[in-house]
This record gives structure tokens, C-alpha cells and sequence, in this order.
């Protein structure tokens, strides 16, 4: 990720003044948690943003983009206001793994002009386009595996927003608003693109200049019909095409031009040794925008194979489930297999029959699998075309619908996003027998673990208990379900039990 820095000054003083300058609070946002810094980061072409700014997250400890957007005229701004927070309040619902998070947003009005503040996710590692350029100018080549995991988790990325009702359709796919952290998972960035274009008016912001030299730049990862009518999903498949091309490539030549030619796309594709990964990108960028496959259709793609479906659908459900298990119940459960020992075995009438052995299988190379499954590194894709991905709750609303649903503050509500890894139930009854207490400890993926506790009393259902409990514990839905269920079985377990031992509880 570019990033402006303050010229230096020599010796340790430069360096203490330099770092002093860069961590420098300019501005707080109104609940505290954000804190603006001076630094300048660059979060790919986004229409409108003005200035994007490195912040502190007071309350993670961890660094994000502040983002600003600026109304010069105020009367334009009031027209477009209720249209805007209706758009953030989507933004807010989009959650993947391989999409940049969308954390706050708010207001400010002042009396010359109004800003629209607001709070991504940081992408330290930087753009796909700069990590492209290092890879090419050490003379390297791409990397064939981490081609396809890339193209993987983009697709994924891209089958979660068109799935979504009404679709969201990016728009500005670009090597350089996609990004690339330390673990080799991708995220895509500046999702909010086209929202931006279609809510913004191009007479009320600022950075139009910088915008086209931007679009100059990148035309030729635009589909032929951009902008000719209204835009569906398969502008963002040539898009993707373009971007898949680059990254077998490393870089698709200019040759001295301000933009790149349809030649020089030709030429890139034609140049590819594998008949799959240029049949793979030429169905990409067909002129015609029909022809174009969808996301989901490329996600299963004979050239994007690399893990069987049942090891990766495996993979998702011991991760999903890793609360219920004991700490390296993995690394436990491998020492104790007979190397020599039959795993699975695949028998031919007419020919010699397959044995996988556990000799065969690395604990090692299990445990990084595990470890990039947990990191969104292999997304586990829609197994059936007629079942879409979850559709963000507030994008799925009728414009009716919002209006009840709107909260009446400019800040809207955090939504938990941590997840429960392990989690453990102790009941005690007194020695009357006449309440019971229970404690329940709950370990978060983010190390920072809840303990709750609480009497029981006779007349208590263990359904409402489980719910009571759930509630004060604020987890996730998905994990509301998962602890609420583990709950009712630890109390009608104990139930019984004292039952059989003849207690009144």
C-alpha cells in the first residue's frame, strides 16, 4: 500500500520528530474508538474520497483507514442524506472473508461545507499490483498454486456480492483495489465503488482529477459496455479476467502507451502455457457480456482445482466446530495413528485397487491446511447453484422496511463479528439441593474469553435459561444457536443426574 511519508531528518532526533509527527491525534470520532492520524494511505480508486488517513481503533488495538468525504455544497448534500445512510447501513451488513470490512461511518456537518466519515479495515501488506511489480522486478516467476488460491478467494468474494439482493456489482476491480496480507489471503477492496457513483453526485466532491488519471491507468480492466447502460455481473468478470491475467503474467505491457491495448491483452492471454489457464481467462473477457460465465460457474473450473471437495468441506466443519474439541486434538489424535496403517482405499474389478495410507498425510501440511481453511485462504463455494450465499440482512429490505428499521442515532450499533472457539459449562447444586450454580466460560477466537454465571432454581426451564445466558453473553447468531443448544443439555444432564441421586434438583 503507498503511503506518504514526511521527509527526514538525519540521526535519531529526525527519526523521534518523524515518528512523533505520523502518530499525531488529528481528530477523534464522536464515540472516541477512532482516532485520525496524519499519515496519508492509498485504499485504491474510490469516486469522492478526498483524503484516506491511517486511525487507531482504540478499542482492538489494531490500526484502520479513516476516510473522508467532502460536500462543498450543503443543500446538495441534505438532498442526498437520507440516501446515503440508507447505502452505509448496507455497507455495514457486508461481511466475507475475502472482502476489506466495512467497521463505522457518521456525519459531520459544519457551516461551510459537510464531510461523510468512514472506518475501513487496513490492508498492511499492500496492493496485488505492488506485490505483482516486486515478484517481476526480482525476476521471478508466479507461483502456479497461488494462482489459483487467489483466483479462488476472488471469485468467492465476487459470488458473495452478486448473490446478494439487489446484487452489488463492484465496478472498479482493479489489481490495484485488491490486496494481499502476509498469510496469502486476498481481500477486495473499494466494494463500496459503485454505491459511491451512483449516490454522489460528481458536482458535489472533490479529487475528479485524480480520479480520471487513475481511470486512464487502468481502462484496460474495464468491460467494453462499462457505463453504456445499466451494469450487471459480467462487468466485473472481465474485470476479474483482466486481473487474473496480470497475475499469471505479472504484467500485461503498455508498451509507452497511456493505456494498455487489446493487443497487448492478446498477447498476454496467447502467452500462457497452460491450455486451461488461457481457455480459463479468454471465457473471462468475451466482447459479448452474455457469453461471460458467472463467478460461480468459474469458481468450479476444471483449472481451479486444487483440493477435493471433501477434504475442503471437511476442513470447514472441524474449524466450524473446533469449540466442541479439546486444544491440538489434531496433533493428539495423528500421534496416536499406525503410520502403515489403511486411511482409505479405492477398489477396480479389472485393475489394482488405491490405498492412502496415514504415512501418507503430513501432520504438518494438515495443520497449515487447517490453519489457512480458519484464515479464509480456501473459502468453501456453494455446492448447489440454487442455494445463494446469505444475503446481508439490510440489503435484502424494501425501502418501506428501512424506514422502520433506522436507527435514530448517526452511529449504528456494533455488531459482534468474534467468534466462539470452546466453550465450557460447570453446575453445582447447594447442599439443600435447592438451586444449582452454573458458570459458563467462553473462549474467543480473539483471546479476549466471557464468563458468565448464574442460580438456577427448580422452576427454571433450561430453554430460557440457555436463551437469558446467550443474551448477556453477546456472541454472533450462528454461535447464539451453538451455545444455547450446548446449555440445555448441560442443565438436563445435571437435571437428571440429581434426579437419579435423589436430590430435589
Amino acid at each position: 500500500m503507498t503511503m506518504s511519508v514526511p521527509e527526514r531528518k538525519s540521526g535519531s532526533e529526525g527519526k523521534e520528530e518523524e515518528s512523533e509527527d505520523e502518530s499525531e491525534i488529528l481528530e477523534e470520532s464522536p464515540c472516541g474508538r477512532w482516532q485520525k492520524r496524519k499519515e496519508q494511505v492509498s485504499q485504491g480508486n474510490v469516486p469522492g474520497v478526498e483524503s484516506a488517513s491511517l486511525a487507531m481503533d482504540t478499542e482492538e488495538g489494531v490500526e484502520v483507514v479513516w476516510n473522508e468525504v467532502l460536500f462543498s455544497d450543503k443543500k446538495v448534500f441534505k438532498a442526498q442524506e437520507e440516501k446515503i445512510k440508507e447505502m452505509f447501513e448496507n455497507l455495514m451488513q457486508v461481511e466475507h472473508p475475502n472482502i476489506v470490512k466495512f467497521h463505522k461511518y457518521w456525519l459531520d456537518m459544519k457551516e461551510s461545507q459537510a464531510r461523510v466519515i468512514f472506518i475501513t479495515e487496513y490492508m498492511s501488506s499492500g496492493s496485488l499490483k505492488q506485490f505483482l511489480k516486486k515478484t517481476k522486478k526480482n525476476h521471478k516467476t508466479m507461483n502456479v498454486k497461488a494462482w489459483k488460491r487467489w483466483c479462488t478467494q476472488i471469485l468467492s468474494a465476487l459470488s458473495y456480492l452478486h448473490s446478494c439482493d439487489p446484487p452489488i456489482i463492484h465496478g472498479n476491480l482493479t489489481c490495484d483495489t485488491i490486496f494481499i496480507q502476509h498469510n496469502g489471503l486476498i481481500k477486495i477492496g473499494s466494494v463500496w465503488h459503485r454505491l459511491f457513483v451512483n449516490v454522489f453526485p460528481d458536482a458535489s466532491v472533490h479529487g475528479k482529477a485524480r480520479q480520471l488519471r487513475d481511470e486512464q491507468r487502468n481502462l484496460h480492466f474495464f468491460a467494453p459496455e462499462y457505463g453504456a447502460g445499466e451494469d450487471d455481473y459480467a462487468i466485473d468478470i472481465f474485470s476479474f479476467g483482466i486481473c487474473a491475467l496480470e497475475m499469471a503474467v505479472l504484467e500485461i505491457q503498455a508498451n509507452g502507451d497511456t493505456a494498455v491495448s487489446k493487443e497487448a491483452i492478446v498477447n498476454a492471454g496467447q502467452s500462457l502455457e497452460d491450455p486451461l489457464m488461457r481457455e480459463f481467462t479468454q471465457s473471462c473477457l468475451r466482447h459479448e457480456a452474455k457469453l461471460r460465465p458467472t463467478a460461480h460457474d468459474l469458481l468450479f473450473h476444471r483449472v481451479l482445482f486444487e483440493v477435493h471437495s471433501l477434504k475442503l468441506l471437511a476442513a470447514h466443519c472441524l474449524i466450524n466446530n473446533q469449540y466442541l474439541l479439546p486444544e491440538n486434538c489434531v496433533e493428539e489424535k495423528t500421534k496416536s495413528f499406525d503410520p502403515s496403517a489403511v486411511m482409505a482405499e479405492i477398489k477396480h474389478e479389472d485393475r489394482q485397487g488405491v490405498q492412502l495410507k496415514y504415512s501418507h498425510v503430513s501432520p504438518l501440511e494438515l495443520d497449515k491446511f487447517l490453519e489457512d481453511v480458519k484464515n479464509g485462504i480456501y473459502p468453501l463455494m456453494n455446492f448447489a447453484s440454487s442455494r445463494p450465499h446469505p444475503v446481508p440482512r439490510a440489503l435484502s429490505l424494501s425501502q418501506e422496511q428501512v424506514e422502520t428499521v433506522k436507527t435514530p442515532t448517526p452511529e449504528p450499533q456494533e455488531t459482534e463479528t468474534r467468534k466462539v472457539i470452546q466453550m465450557h459449562c460447570n453446575l453445582e447444586s447447594n447442599e439443600e439441593g435447592t438451586k444449582t450454580h452454573l458458570s459458563l466460560f467462553l473462549k474467543m477466537d480473539d483471546k479476549l474469553h466471557r464468563q458468565l454465571s448464574c442460580d438456577i432454581l427448580p422452576t427454571d426451564t433450561s430453554k430460557d435459561l440457555a436463551s437469558e445466558l446467550v443474551h448477556y453473553a453477546f456472541i454472533t447468531e450462528e454461535d447464539s444457536e451453538k451455545v444455547a443448544g450446548f446449555l440445555e443439555d448441560a442443565i438436563c444432564r445435571h437435571r437428571v443426574r440429581a434426579l437419579a441421586s435423589g436430590s430435589t434438583q
